[in-house]
């Protein structure tokens, strides 16, 4: 079975920039942060503008963060362009601008978390490592364990399951991950699967089981995107890219209705170091007065 789907991969892997064969291990890394929760087809552009600007970490690092998080733009989450900068310091400190393939090492970098570093070590060192973002653990839930999708969070059974079924080798393994992630992606989907253009769909429990109805559906939550904090914060953050300057609180209180949400979601983006609020200079500050901007 893996290799059915490693010779559909072969046929009908999909072009994309961080595979080629000269992409380097920072332009993986970079890839696979800007690809969480995020669609290929918006990350795209902004991974070849992002390395045509910062092509290594060190050039990332003494980037002002300002032109990083408007860098960001729209992609979501741009907490990740932080952290993406964190982790090129990081790398230039501890490794000399270089990025490590050691898995430990990859781990204790900033924004770098199990999945993230299987991946590097996979798709940008070539090197085995037990690889599982959504679309690997639902081709896995339907081909070996027969359920419509995978449980909300990840097992430890799920965990060992996935693991006997890479490779033993690195090259073997690492195309088995690339493999997999592209056939969860175009074939094995979440809401519409294609069976009929699936290379195992003939030996997948799943399909012979009936396709079964999600046994999990109860446990997962689902929350609009009107209205949400999320939409909140994103507005305030897309004002604050377009500013030459700080930006009045009358403005950045213009953006969102609510104006309780939008203080607690003003706070969370300076927590987060995203936002730098300025009072107004004087021993009683008028709130009116205060400003804000993107961080230098």
């Amino acid at each position: 079975m893996r290799d059915d789907v490693v010779a559909w991969f072969d046929a009908h892997a999909r072009d994309l920039p961080w595979r080629a064969p000269d992409r380097t291990p920072w332009g993986v890394l970079v890839s696979e942060v800007m690809l969480q929760q995020t669609p290929v087809v918006r990350v795209e552009p902004a991974w070849r503008a992002w390395l045509d600007r910062w092509p290594t970490p060190a050039d990332l690092a003494v980037a002002p963060t300002a032109d990083v998080l408007r860098a960001w733009d729209r992609l979501g989450y741009p907490r990740r362009a932080l952290r993406l900068q964190e982790c090129a310091r990081a790398v230039v400190e501890r490794h000399g601008g270089v990025l490590p393939d050691d898995e430990d090492a990859l781990l204790a970098l900033p924004g770098v978390g199990p999945y993230t570093a299987a991946a590097v070590r996979a798709f940008a060192f070539g090197r085995r490592s037990v690889v599982l973002d959504t679309n690997v653990r639902r081709v896995l839930a339907r081909v070996a364990a027969g359920e419509a999708l995978p449980a909300p969070a990840l097992t430890v059974g799920e965990t060992a399951r996935a693991a006997a079924w890479v490779p033993a080798d690195d090259a073997s393994a690492a195309r088995w991950a690339a493999a997999s992630m592209e056939l969860g992606a175009l074939v094995c989907t979440a809401r519409s699967p294609r069976c009929d253009a699936c290379p195992v769909a003939d030996r997948c429990r799943w399909l012979a089981a009936g396709r079964p109805a999600d046994a999990h559906a109860h446990r997962r939550r689902t929350q609009a995107w009107a209205g949400t904090d999320r939409q909140a914060r994103g507005r305030v953050m897309a004002l604050l890219r377009e500013a030459l300057g700080p930006v009045p609180h009358a403005a950045v209180a213009a953006v969102w209705p609510d104006a309780a949400q939008l203080a607690r979601c003003l706070d969370a983006l300076v927590a987060d170091g995203l936002v730098v609020h300025e009072d107004a200079p004087g021993d009683a500050p008028d709130p009116d007065a205060a400003t804000y901007r993107l961080p230098h």
